[in-house]
């Protein structure tokens, strides 16, 4: 993970009143990592986002947020990720929109296993809690990490399952800060998943369960995962965003059917009249997702806690349209790019050919990736776009 000055300014980014994720990015396309935008001068900001949000930007930071985050890292088990770190999921890079950083609970290993999201209504019934748990145990069993959003209902089951299959653990996407439980009667199911798997949040510490924060949690759900299993919906369920995303990343979706007769099974079956799968059991979707694997899947006795995580040398690329003019580049970016071919090449060779320290090269690289103009292949070799 990123080094304490480093990830004070990844924290000051995100803390910034008014700044979403897409200029987020759009910012880190144009400096590189967070620390070179806070060094740029106004301006040169501006030029980028406008004089208003440079402002923002450039104000003195929430020096007690950021210590109270770092002091949060600090403790076992808590984790916060940037796009710069190895444990930063591929699967939520290929998204259309990644958060820039997540704080995390748990095992960060679970975010890199192949995942399955199930989902479904807060007020279940009983049926559907039963299959949401059943599913989720096999599924689990098999080798699948299960995420969901730790919600009552199908969500809780969902994690219950998984949990009793001692298998590729879960994944619990939370719509508050990570230092915060919601709902509160959750709260031994939390610490439970916190301990034997993973919380995640891309929320400040603190944030409570707003409204508008779970939609904005179930893009993370889409994103972790090869599909979205949705167990029981009503038409305006919540689950039915979370399937639409899947879908818009091109992930795969099933639904449960049920009764002609339950408001909660409408939501699955117009799911399934859209295109979804219909699954009956656990095989038929395992059978749907063996060829998105470029690995069969194992079943998995999994450790409590992983022995530990390096940095990636680079961030992975990440899915954000390109700027409307690329930025011309200064000598040593010309001079790696002119490096970098259809064919894959590793850090060292860039190194090596380059002249340029590991440091230097590493600032060249983000932005190029953020731009659209290289991508990153399995062992940290980039290629031309």
């Amino acid at each position: 993970m990123a080094a304490a000055d480093d990830l004070a300014a990844w924290l000051r980014l995100t803390l910034v009143p008014g700044l979403g994720g897409e200029r987020q990015r759009q910012l880190l396309a144009a400096f590189g990592l967070p620390g070179k935008l806070f060094d740029a001068g106004r301006s040169a900001v501006a030029g980028v986002v406008g004089g208003e949000l440079a402002d923002r930007l450039l104000a003195p930071p929430d020096q007690a947020a950021i210590d109270a985050a770092l002091a949060w890292a600090d403790q076992p088990g808590n984790h916060i990720l940037t796009l710069a770190d190895s444990a930063y999921p591929q699967s939520l890079l290929d998204s259309a929109d990644p958060p820039v950083l997540l704080y995390l609970k748990g095992d960060p290993a679970l975010l890199a296993r192949p995942s399955l999201a199930v989902v479904g209504a807060r007020s279940a019934t009983a049926t559907g809690e039963t299959n949401a748990e059943a599913f989720s145990r096999s599924l689990c069993a098999a080798g699948l990490t299960i995420v969901s959003g730790l919600a009552l209902g199908i969500d809780a089951a969902a994690h219950r399952g998984a949990l009793d299959a001692h298998g590729a653990g879960t994944v619990a996407v939370i719509g508050t800060g990570a230092d915060r439980i919601y709902p509160a009667r959750n709260g031994a199911l939390a610490r439970e998943i916190a301990s034997a798997g993973a919380i995640v949040s891309e929320f400040p510490l603190g944030m409570m369960a707003l409204r508008h924060n779970f939609p904005r949690r179930n893009r993370i759900i889409a994103g972790l995962s090869l599909g979205v299993l949705v167990v029981e919906a009503a038409v305006g369920s919540g689950s039915l965003i979370t399937a639409r995303l899947a879908t818009e990343n091109g992930r795969e979706v099933f639904a449960i059917p049920g009764s002609i007769h339950s408001p909660l099974s409408r939501g699955c079956h117009r799911l399934i009249r859209d295109g979804a799968k219909l699954v009956e059991t656990a095989e038929d979707v395992l059978e749907e997702l063996r060829g998105r694997l470029a690995d069969p899947l194992q079943p998995v006795s999994r450790p409590l806690r992983s022995a530990g995580q390096a940095t990636r040398p680079l961030p992975i690329g990440v899915n954000t349209p390109p700027p409307q003019s690329e930025l011309p580049l200064d000598t040593d970016a010309a001079r790696v790019l002119a490096l970098i071919g259809h064919d894959p090449v590793d850090v060292d060779t860039l190194v090596q050919c380059s002249g340029l320290t590991v440091d230097a090269l590493y600032a060249i690289l983000l932005p190029m990736e953020l731009e659209g103009r290289i991508s990153r292949t399995a062992g940290n070799r980039f290629l031309h776009r």
